[in-house]
């Protein structure tokens, strides 16, 4: 098998860069070890910043979210038993849209088939070779089992944090850095309808807690808990008693329902700071990784492939390699950016029993100032909507 990129995922990353590529007329295969079934139902968080609604629109791929996403103007900050308001519109000009992302996944995906794109699932053992070369070459079994080589000009690893692309950088030139965070998320899918009208991120003395909205009629929550907890120690009833306590607001109601879907995930930040080596490329997960509190995964990913798809363009059309070049550099830009967002909305909200109570303070504090501060709120709701692609 020949193309000229030879993309490693079929993740947001690797999807998006495939109907980028395919509009500015350069040949790829995507390749993914899941089944197609698996990635579009693989339930996930998704809120969407302004800009790539505006790219989904101007691609031909946001009808759907268009229709079933969920526009919001901005979110709910509840602390000290008081909710405040923060209208991203007012402030900013611009709106984010809640919506899930393997339903973008489905999106992409249908898209990427009807154009007639190579996307193959279910492949297993990738390997990567020559990277250093002007022949790389990707060598994995289909779905089949049988062994097949993909030849490429350029290699795009968007494999997320344990695919092969990112270990095909030797460890002598890969500079990694991560942080791991003493809190885990419990997360529930239940059939309950919506009990507000946006985003309720909760501080509270019990530990933090997320209100978000999947459907009318299925809700997203999020608690604070231990990383090691097991779930049969969380059962219905104390995870509604939890959220309750809270969520807790005079005059509200926190709609309950059945509860269908519950798992518990540790938080970490992660980044490579080593995105390119040779011929191959890493973005999205491979190279960074974001504690879920600023809602920055997915656009993160989409920004480090938009900035790739312009490089390659350049290369192609232009014989120019410039932009290849200062690849990791133009994103790690961004992406160091969104890393202290995300760990400054997650250490703002969450509760931390090391911490003094002055410094329990010092965050009840700083939540004030955003709430109270015209400057503060625009700082945050600017980085939220999400930063100027460029």
């Amino acid at each position: 098998m020949r193309t000229q990129i030879g993309i490693i995922g079929a993740g947001p990353a690797g999807l998006f860069l495939s109907h980028l590529l395919h509009r500015i007329g350069i040949d790829c295969v995507v390749l993914e070890n899941r089944s197609r079934h698996d990635i579009e139902n693989t339930i996930r968080a998704g809120v969407l910043e302004h800009w790539l609604i505006d790219l989904m629109n101007e691609m031909g791929l946001g009808e759907r979210m268009m229709r079933e996403g969920r526009p919001d103007t901005g979110i709910t900050m509840q602390f000290l038993g008081q909710r405040h308001h923060l209208d991203f519109e007012e402030l900013t000009g611009k709106k984010i849209t809640v919506y899930a992302q393997h339903e973008v996944l489905k999106d992409l995906v249908a898209a990427r088939l009807a154009q007639g794109g190579p996307l193959l699932f279910s492949v297993s053992n990738v390997a990567i070779a020559d990277v250093e070369t002007d022949k790389p070459r990707i060598t994995f079994n289909d779905a089949e089992g049988a062994p097949q080589v993909l030849d490429c000009d350029f290699i795009v690893g968007c494999d997320g944090f344990h695919g092969p692309s990112r270990q095909a950088i030797p460890q002598s030139a890969r500079q990694e850095l991560d942080m791991h965070y003493p809190w885990g998320w419990l997360g529930i899918l239940a059939e309950a309808p919506r009990s507000w009208h946006e985003l309720v991120y909760s501080n509270h003395e019990r530990g933090f807690a997320l209100l978000s909205t999947r459907s009318p009629m299925t809700q997203r929550i999020y608690l604070q808990c231990d990383p090691h907890d097991s779930l049969d120690a969380w059962s219905d009833d104390r995870i509604w008693a939890e959220m309750q306590e809270r969520f807790a607001f005079p005059g509200w109601e926190l709609f309950e329902g059945k509860i269908f879907q519950k798992s518990i995930v540790g938080l970490r930040s992660f980044v490579c700071q080593t995105m390119q080596h040779g011929r191959l490329f890493i973005a999205g997960d491979a190279a960074h990784i974001v504690p879920p509190t600023g809602a920055k995964g997915l656009n993160l990913s989409v920004a480090d492939v938009v900035m790739l798809s312009r490089g390659l363009d350049d290369w192609y059309k232009k014989g120019s390699k410039d932009r290849l070049d200062s690849y990791t550099e133009t994103c790690l830009t961004r992406i160091w950016k969104y890393e202290r967002f995300s760990w400054y909305m997650t250490t703002l909200f969450h509760r931390n029993d090391a911490e003094t109570a002055f410094e329990r303070r010092i965050h009840l504090a700083d939540l004030d100032y955003v709430c109270s501060s015209k400057a503060a709120a625009t700082a945050l709701a600017e980085i939220y909507v999400g930063l100027p692609i460029g």
